[in-house]
């Protein structure tokens, strides 16, 4: 019986028939292994878009809330083709009080509390943020530990106050409640009570321009009428805040004096305000009475078209 090697094997005509159709078998096998291995891979991966559950607040990139310390993390990723949508939904924690949204949330209680106690010889700052805290509901909290001064006396007070931004569709003025300690040491009775006497039988109506101007100096007589337009103006600073938002007052464009009535000193104000972060310069005219029994009071706002080459005055006073 004569025997066969390997290589002698391979040369016959039937294990050619033998080797083609083992061929044929295999690659039908690979084929049917190919094809359960990418039914598998769409069961265990699914659908491309994942969603993980977002809790309360609004969007927001954590450049704008860079001081938080994290207690979560909301993210819904869409994945299309090669494109990829990454919403981030603000947390909550103690802010660094050095930081813009900390900054924000206590110079809104500022304007508060010169809407309070204003006068045009109380002006009220903000001196240092000792703490905030950002507390999440619907909308954004804040409770704050800070000092205020009053400029022109300036004596200083403790304050503990709480901020809300109320969140949804459309703008609605923050809500704020805040106590102090010490703010009321200064007594401006008596320059306010004399400052009233001299304007409210006056004959000579007062007005003015351009306060400070373009180097920042103004007239000592001046000077009242500037801190009224500021105290003034926190009523506006107040309803138009939002966690977006920074404004101070840069410039009393001018004033007028107009005559008195029902025993209330009263004034059209024409303000520029420095919105900070936009950078913009926002006009404003006010009607503003004050008395010191009745304090200062906004009676009418009228927003005024943008000016785009406007440019705030230097020493913009915060």
């Amino acid at each position: 019986m004569p025997i066969y090697t390997p290589l002698a094997f391979l040369r016959t005509p039937q294990s050619s028939l033998a080797l083609v159709f083992c061929s044929q078998i295999l690659m039908w096998s690979m084929g049917w292994t190919l094809l359960i291995l990418l039914v598998v891979l769409t069961v265990v991966h699914g659908n491309p878009t994942v969603t993980v559950r977002t809790g309360s607040g609004p969007t927001v990139g954590f450049d704008q809330h860079p001081n938080s310390v994290p207690l979560g993390e909301d993210i819904q990723t869409t994945t299309e083709g090669e494109s990829e949508v990454v919403e981030e939904v603000m947390t909550t924690g103690v802010l660094n009080p050095s930081h813009y949204p900390a900054r924000r949330a206590a110079t809104v209680v500022q304007h508060y509390l010169n809407t309070r106690y204003g006068s045009p010889y109380r002006w009220i700052f903000l001196s240092t943020v000792h703490s905030v805290e950002d507390v999440a509901e619907m909308g954004r909290k804040y409770q704050l530990e800070l000092t205020m001064q009053e400029m022109i006396s300036n004596v200083s007070g403790q304050c503990s106050a709480e901020l809300f931004f109320p969140g949804g569709e459309g703008q609605s003025a923050p809500q704020v409640q805040a106590s102090c300690e010490g703010l009321h040491q200064s007594n401006t009775m008596a320059q306010e009570e004399a400052f009233y006497q001299q304007h409210r039988a006056s004959n000579n109506l007062v007005s003015g321009n351009n306060i400070p101007d373009s180097y920042g100096h103004m007239e000592p007589s001046m000077k009242p009428f500037w801190q009224l337009g500021g105290v003034a103006s926190s009523f506006i600073m107040l309803r138009e805040s939002n966690e977006s938002t920074l404004y101070n007052m840069a410039q009393v464009a001018n004033f007028t004096q107009l005559e008195t009535e029902k025993d209330q000193l009263r004034f059209n104000y024409h303000v520029l305000l420095h919105e900070m972060i936009s950078q913009e310069i926002i006009h404003w005219k006010l009607l503003v009475t004050w008395s010191p029994e009745q304090g200062v009071q906004v009676l009418q706002t009228e927003l005024q078209p943008k000016c785009h080459h406007c440019e705030a005055p230097p020493n913009t006073t915060n």
